[in-house]
């Protein structure tokens, strides 16, 4: 019999279940009771009168999350956008883009790979070239990874995939600077902020990059699906939705065009981006600082958490502590286990969870040809579960 520490004294405002040690906030996010609810109450409400709800009330609760949300990312509203996720966002961007043959796209090679895919799609239909740029590993400070960057920018370096927090490695990149350092060389920045809201701080007013895509659905823990997109004013003639729909006809400014074709691609269920406003309001409400507060927590048990586990693993660490955000990875030992595919699991998170009921993910990251295994640190967790991981790791490893 698997005794299963407890969750924090806020685990109970979540449904997550009682017997399994979640510690995987960061792939889908996890959503409150409350929010789940309203959710439910919003879907009532669209079926009772489907015309109304879409046609009425959906519009009007739209246009309320649109600018609720634009404060709380601190943007230009009429540059916002929802879509389903942050990868729709980047392909978004991409599949709109001219490229042109021996233009460049720049990508990590901490980068997502759904979204690194994505960019050698639209290079390859074009004649263009996907730069990847290696950064040294374990990184030692941001000074590092800002040089590593700056120096494979050549004159045909048309846009760079920069992320705000790694997903393999669970890195808090120096985005505002390396930004800010590659516009001033004329090369727009697409910002994959899919671990951004409700994890850093965004002032996307204050960035200024071109274009910025990220989730509310992870760490906002709004339903499932509910992403943004956000265009900067002087490029949002060139940025087009993925299907193009109703809007496309109707004549408008470019501010008016924006709604018309992004608000309405076709028939979906609208009601987790009309959910953001409440999922601002009722997590923000489980810190007494606020969201500012939540942020600090999770970064302090995530460093606390990598601080656990490594005691365990010996492994070096892969980033300073200042890196550090909610997510964490550390490197597992090299035992030859052949590395899996994105869409395999990795047979030792199988283990973890079907031996130890440990939630938390294992990747295999071919472009280091190393495993890692990265937690999430969220209101609901406590420092018990890391350290029966890390209990439980240096049983197994």
């Amino acid at each position: 019999m698997v005794n299963i520490p407890s969750r924090s004294k806020l685990g109970k405002y979540w449904n997550l279940r009682k017997s399994t040690v979640f510690l995987n906030h960061g792939s889908f996010g996890a959503c409150p009771k409350e929010i789940l609810a309203y959710q439910r109450q919003l879907r009532d409400q669209l079926e009772a009168d489907p015309i109304y709800f879409l046609d009425v009330k959906a519009k009007e609760l739209w246009a309320e999350s649109i600018e609720i949300f634009s404060e709380f990312i601190n943007a230009d509203k009429n540059g916002l956008v929802f879509v389903p996720n942050a990868t729709s966002g980047v392909n978004t961007v991409l599949r709109s883009l001219d490229l042109r043959h021996n233009d460049e796209i720049l990508v990590l090679d901490h980068a997502y790979q759904a979204c690194w895919n994505a960019v050698d799609y639209a290079t390859k239909k074009a004649g263009a070239k996907t730069t990847v740029v290696t950064l040294p590993f374990p990184i030692t400070s941001p000074e590092e990874i800002i040089e590593s960057i700056l120096n494979s920018v050549t004159k045909n370096t048309k846009l760079a995939l920069i992320d705000t927090v790694t997903s393999p490695t669970g890195i808090r990149l120096p985005f505002e600077i390396i930004v800010k350092e590659l516009q001033s060389r004329g090369v727009d920045v697409l910002l994959d902020a899919a671990h951004g809201p409700g994890i850093v701080p965004l002032n996307l007013n204050k960035l200024q990059a071109a274009y910025v895509t990220g989730n509310a659905h992870k760490w906002l823990c709004t339903p499932k699906g509910s992403a943004f997109l956000h265009i900067r004013e002087d490029r949002r003639a060139l940025i087009r939705p993925l299907s193009i729909s109703h809007g496309a006809s109707v004549d408008g400014n470019i501010n008016e065009k924006i709604r018309l074709e992004f608000d309405w691609t076709g028939t979906q269920d609208p009601t987790p981006w009309l959910c953001i406003p409440k999922s601002i309001e009722f997590v923000g409400s489980l810190s007494d600082k606020g969201w500012e507060g939540i942020m600090n927590h999770n970064t302090n048990l995530a460093i606390s958490a990598r601080n656990t586990i490594l005691e365990v693993l010996q492994t070096p660490k892969l980033c300073p502590d200042s890196m550090i955000v909610g997510l964490s990875a550390v490197l597992l030992p090299n035992d030859n286990v052949p590395l899996t595919s994105a869409l395999e699991a990795d047979p030792f998170h199988t283990l973890l969870y079907e031996k130890y009921n440990i939630q938390v993910p294992v990747f295999a990251w071919p472009h280091h040809n190393r495993r890692y295994l990265r937690t999430a640190s969220f209101l609901y967790n406590s420092l018990e579960e890391y350290q029966y991981l890390a209990e439980v790791l240096e049983k197994e490893i």
